[in-house]
């Protein structure tokens, strides 16, 4: 049995006490209330909250959270007030012992959704790690565990949700790939912004190398990547060609980039685009022969002609330095 056990089991029987001198009409704990007169109430199995929902319950989630050795009065500064409290506790600050989190929060999308755009059903701390039953995200009973994120975030993005699951990325985690990335990996987990920023596409590259490095490698290598490397977001980048949630093989005649559908999302962009047109290829590799002879041969070309002009007339130069000093020395 862990200590975490033996603390609220002890913190229970303390409620049960606490319910016993109640009961016998002795008066109510003074202010400020304990965690054991908080539970004499929120333990009891009868109590209900003002919606319904059974307290015991939150009790006994507290009690194996990674919370549970903090007093309740320390997250509900209302609890601290003689009892009985308000039907309804202040809001819990978070942030008074995860302020650099907070700080990230604050400058997210979610928090100018909720604090300043007026949407009270925009998502704070509790609407994704949960309330009284908080786990460490890296235990599977967490809602912010790696393979429930998609479900966590999909309780309010429910289409997006549906994409996800649909594409390869989703098809790769349901089939237990850990490198598979889910929604954190792309837009963060508390610093989210909106993603029709130039910033945001700016970035968007750079998210993607982190798994697919040799292909943005050779994006990089084309007129997009490089008008991209400069600053300037009006080009395609990876999610404007294949998709952002619903991403599919290019085998797959749904897909941004199937052969059925690539006149079509190119022509997003280069307005009269033809099967001709899109034959260019997006991500060349010189190196790669399978890929384009004439790439290759290409490339092999260049290799020997840059290094050739300029050894060239570097020797050239240098000779011709060379006779000016001597013809000079002789006059």
């Amino acid at each position: 049995m862990s200590i975490r056990s033996i603390r609220f089991g002890l913190l229970v029987a303390a409620a049960c006490l606490g319910s016993g001198i109640a009961a016998a009409g002795q008066p109510a704990p003074a202010s400020p209330a304990t965690s054991e007169d908080c539970l004499a109430c929120h333990g009891d199995a009868d109590a209900k909250r003002p919606d319904g929902r059974s307290m015991a319950i939150d009790a006994a989630r507290f009690g194996t959270s990674i919370h549970a050795a903090i007093a309740c009065a320390d997250c509900h500064a209302d609890a601290g007030r003689e009892l009985p409290h308000p039907d309804r506790l202040a809001k819990v600050a978070c942030g008074s012992c995860h302020d650099e989190v907070a700080g990230k929060y604050h400058d997210s999308m979610h928090a100018w959704a909720k604090e300043k755009a007026g949407l009270v059903g925009a998502p704070s701390c509790a609407d994704c790690h949960g309330t009284h039953d908080i786990t460490p995200h890296t235990e599977r009973t967490s809602r912010v565990y790696r393979d429930r994120v998609p479900a966590t975030c999909g309780g309010c993005h429910a289409g997006v949700r549906e994409k996800y699951d649909a594409g390869v990325h989703g098809a790769a985690l349901k089939k237990g790939a850990s490198n598979a990335p889910v929604c954190v990996d792309c837009h963060t987990t508390h610093a989210i912004t909106r993603t029709d920023t130039d910033a945001w596409r700016l970035r968007v590259t750079g998210e993607c190398g982190m798994c697919h490095a040799k292909v943005v490698e050779s994006f990089r290598l084309t007129f997009h990547g490089k008008v991209t490397e400069l600053g300037s977001a009006r080009v395609a980048a990876c999610a404007d060609c294949h998709g952002a949630h619903d991403i599919l093989p290019a085998a797959n005649r749904a897909s941004m980039v199937s052969k059925a559908r690539l006149v079509e999302t190119c022509g997003r962009c280069h307005q009269g685009a033809t099967e001709k047109f899109v034959q260019y290829d997006p991500h060349p590799n010189p190196s790669d022969y399978s890929r384009g002879a004439v790439l290759w041969w290409a490339n092999r070309f260049y290799w020997l002609l840059i290094p050739g002009c300029f050894g060239f007339f570097g020797l050239h130069s240098a000779l011709w330095y060379w006779r000016s000093r001597r013809d000079g020395g002789r006059s």
